[in-house]
């Protein structure tokens, strides 16, 4: 018969679980542009549930298109959105976490070193063949994944402590850059999109930062109770 700490564990390994999916995908939504095999997973019925749980409706014919089609019609407008060279909005947390000491608004600005250190110091290194800025939002998405992988570890081996320390660390990270940019890089998206894909996408996206912003507290709350509790 599995204790209560065993089953709390088991709990907090699920939401780690799901947080991880979801950072995972939307990191890989806005790495590159679409590939095949994202979208294949994109249309199975299972997957298109999801999506509608989070509040994504991309519509029919997203469903009834062609592959090669909507690959092409999005391969348009991620490079139309955020590559340019017209007008387009660059997805790097230096151009809209609007600072005060007014060092942002263009590429590798104090939030780019700050994110650089963030994840350095987090004891995490780059691909060799990294090309994008640290602050690019696929990566900030990703890391996000890599710290939360850290937690759910932790509570697979028991290790509060450990998974008390990557919750506050994820909190630090949320508050510091996550919620000072992609809700209003998000908004720009919308705005801007012409196609149902990215619009609905940077929904989900927004959204969901705003929602880990509203729970991240309660996520370390419930895990410092916990950790109160065994040590008595």
């Amino acid at each position: 018969m599995k204790s209560a700490i065993e089953t709390e564990n088991r709990k907090n390994v699920e939401l780690a679980d799901q947080r991880i999916n979801i950072y995972g995908f939307l990191g890989g939504i806005y790495r590159q542009e679409l590939l095949p095999v994202l979208l294949s997973q994109i249309r199975t019925p299972q997957f298109r549930g999801v999506l509608s749980d989070l509040g994504a409706n991309l519509g029919d014919e997203f469903f009834s298109l062609k592959d090669e089609d909507i690959i092409e019609d999005l391969a348009v407008e991620y490079t139309r959105l955020f590559m340019g060279p017209g007008k387009h909005i660059p997805p790097y947390e230096s151009i809209h976490h609007e600072r005060n000491d007014g060092d942002w608004g263009r590429l590798w600005g104090a939030s780019t070193v700050e994110v650089q250190k963030f994840i350095e110091t987090a004891g995490l290194k780059y691909k060799d063949d990294f090309k994008e800025l640290p602050d690019h939002i696929c990566v900030e998405l990703e890391f996000m994944q890599k710290v939360i992988k850290k937690e759910r570890d932790a509570w697979e081996n028991g290790d509060g402590d450990r998974a008390l320390y990557c919750l506050k660390m994820e909190k630090m990270f949320i508050d510091d850059h996550l919620i000072k940019w992609v809700p209003r890089f998000c908004s720009k998206v919308v705005s801007e999109a012409e196609l149902p894909f990215y619009r609905e996408m940077a929904k989900i996206t927004g959204n969901f930062i705003e929602f880990e912003k509203e729970n991240i507290d309660a996520y370390i709350s419930e895990a410092s109770d916990r950790d109160e509790e065994v040590t008595r």
